[in-house]
C-alpha cells in the first residue's frame, strides 16, 4: 500500500470521527447544502450535490454543467456508504490497499460504487442518520469538498488530517 494511500485513509478515519453533528434536520440539510453550493461556485465547478436522512432527500441540486449521470454517481456511492457506514472514498482506498469490500460482498456495481463524494452524517447519540454526497469533481476532491465545508459548518478544526 502506498503512503499516501495509507496516509488518506487515517485521514479519513478522523474526518468521519470528527465531524459529527450534535443534531441533523432539514433546516440543517438546507444550510450545509447551500453551503457546498456556494463552494463548488467558488470553485468554479459544476457538482451535484444530494442531502438525505435515511431514505428521504432533504437537499438536492445539480449545477449547470452537470448531467443525469451525476445523480445516479451520486446514488452508487450513497448505497454503498449506507450499507458499509463509511465514506465512499475510504472504502475506494481500502480497494486499492488490496481489500475490495465491493467484491467481498458481491455488490452490484450498478447500484454500488466505491469511488469518492459520499460521506456519512453522523449525529451524537444516534449515530449514523443520513449521507452527504457530492458528484462532478475528481474523487479525492468531492470528499474534500465536503468535508471542507463541514469542518467549517461544525466549527471543526480538521488540522493534520485536512486534504
Amino acid at each position: 500500500m502506498s503512503e499516501n494511500v495509507k496516509a488518506d485513509i487515517q485521514k479519513i478515519a478522523t474526518h468521519e470521527s470528527l465531524l459529527v453533528f450534535p443534531r441533523f434536520d432539514e433546516s440543517v440539510a438546507w444550510q450545509v447544502g447551500n453551503l457546498l453550493r456556494k463552494a463548488a461556485e467558488d470553485l468554479g465547478q459544476p457538482v451535484a450535490i444530494d442531502i438525505r436522512r435515511g431514505d428521504d432527500c432533504l437537499f438536492f441540486t445539480a449545477m449547470q454543467g452537470t448531467s443525469p449521470a451525476n445523480a445516479d454517481w451520486a446514488r452508487r456511492k450513497r448505497n454503498l456508504t449506507n450499507k458499509l457506514q463509511q465514506s465512499s472514498y475510504a472504502i475506494g482506498l481500502m480497494r486499492d490497499a488490496g481489500t475490495d469490500l465491493m467484491a467481498l460482498m458481491a455488490l452490484d456495481p450498478r447500484d454500488h460504487t466505491p469511488h469518492g463524494g459520499c460521506f456519512p452524517i453522523r449525529v451524537t447519540g444516534a449515530g449514523m442518520v443520513g449521507t452527504i454526497t457530492v458528484s462532478g469533481l475528481p474523487q479525492r476532491d468531492d470528499h474534500k469538498l465536503v468535508i471542507d465545508v463541514l469542518s467549517d459548518f461544525l466549527r471543526v478544526p480538521l488540522g493534520e488530517a485536512s486534504f
